[in-house]
């Protein structure tokens, strides 16, 4: 829904007469343009960064204005919002020498969208307060559909009071808001999402798979499913993709790799197991071994298909047998002697070195 603008509903910092006027969204991706044009619609002064300027495009043609980096867009801005790809890059967006925490004005609000980690998005709350500015983790869930219809729910690391003076914002673009009252804990309860998603998304896979091998209509199950206990959000809504082939990104699957990856790391910090997980993070990371990092998450049912289908949506088994001749867990990232694995995690490998059981 469209506002009058934002000053029809003043963003007030309890204590002070800063109005929120200004704001700054860096990474303009699939779902990050989507939530920037939203806050362009309520009103407010937008500026933009992305590393590729072409995909801000419309956002400037709408009005937004471009920076030529995340600090020049955060410098004179009230609130900042970030939505980037892995761990390093939220890092670095934040902590680097020219990064937020220090680029951004005094009282500015740092807002991370991005499933990142949930010890780093401590790190950011600790480094931003002690600068005279609020950062809190704020991942979204409602994939590509949600976030163009401006109907996200948002999984907040901060308590509603602390959340108040930002809430029209954050309202432009969601329906739904959950809170989790302290620094990371919006980043857990989305890994938490995200491990549940994965295991629905094997779980639909497996059955189509079936149905399929068994010569029987695979759509009629899923109506199936959908009537009764064994359907989810993911059957509902990737289930079909899956079956038409349409396999264009929603969601990236590397970047649900990256997510089971960072769940996997807090598992091993708790010393619990997350089998359904670790089978997961074993899939996708197949999925991207062989060409398909790039695709939506649905495609993850091609791992099913014969190879001349697999070899017609783009994938390439040849190349999950390349990784297995080479060094690391085939993320197509620079570990160095790390082995640091999608989103930064390092692990005790003995067995399952970076959980890629080949």
């Amino acid at each position: 829904m469209k506002r009058d603008g934002p000053f029809s509903s003043p963003c007030l910092r309890k204590g002070t007469t800063l109005q929120i006027r200004k704001i700054a969204f860096i990474g303009t991706g699939i779902m990050g343009a989507r939530i920037a044009g939203h806050i362009l619609d309520a009103g407010y002064d937008l500026t933009v960064y992305n590393r590729t300027k072409e995909k801000a495009e419309d956002l400037l043609a709408r009005g937004a204005h471009w920076a030529d980096s995340p600090a020049q867009a955060a410098a004179d801005a009230d609130l900042v919002f970030t939505m980037v790809g892995y761990p390093t890059d939220v890092e670095d967006v934040y902590l680097s020498t020219d990064g937020l925490i220090r680029a951004a004005k005094k009282g500015a609000w740092l807002v991370d969208l991005t499933t990142s980690s949930p010890q780093l998005a401590r790190d950011i709350h600790d480094a931003a307060e002690v600068e005279d500015k609020h950062a809190f983790d704020c991942p979204v869930t409602g994939g590509e559909q949600g976030a163009v219809d401006g109907t996200l729910t948002l999984i907040i690391g901060a308590t509603e009071e602390q959340v108040a003076p930002v809430l029209p914002v954050l309202e432009s673009f969601s329906a739904r808001r959950f809170y989790f009252d302290q620094p990371g804990g919006g980043q857990t309860a989305k890994l938490c999402n995200q491990v549940s998603l994965a295991s629905c998304m094997m779980g639909y896979a497996d059955a189509l798979a079936l149905a399929q091998q068994s010569g029987i209509d695979a759509a009629r199950v899923l109506e199936v499913m959908a009537s009764g206990t064994g359907g989810s959000g993911a059957s509902k809504t990737l289930a079909p993709k899956s079956l038409e082939g349409d396999f264009k990104p929603g969601f990236l699957a590397e970047h649900l790799r990256k997510d089971i990856g960072l769940a996997l790391q807090r598992s091993e910090e708790l010393d619990i197991t997350l089998p359904g997980a670790e089978t997961a993070f074993t899939l996708f990371d197949m999925l991207c071994q062989i060409g398909g990092s790039r695709m939506g998450t649905q495609a993850l049912t091609l791992l099913y298909q014969e190879e001349e289908t697999c070899r017609a949506a783009g994938l390439d088994w040849s190349l999950l047998e390349q990784e297995d001749e080479g060094d690391g867990c085939g993320c197509g990232h620079d570990h160095g002697g790390d082995h640091e694995c999608c989103g930064g995690h390092g692990h005790e490998h003995g067995d399952h070195e970076c959980h890629c059981h080949h």
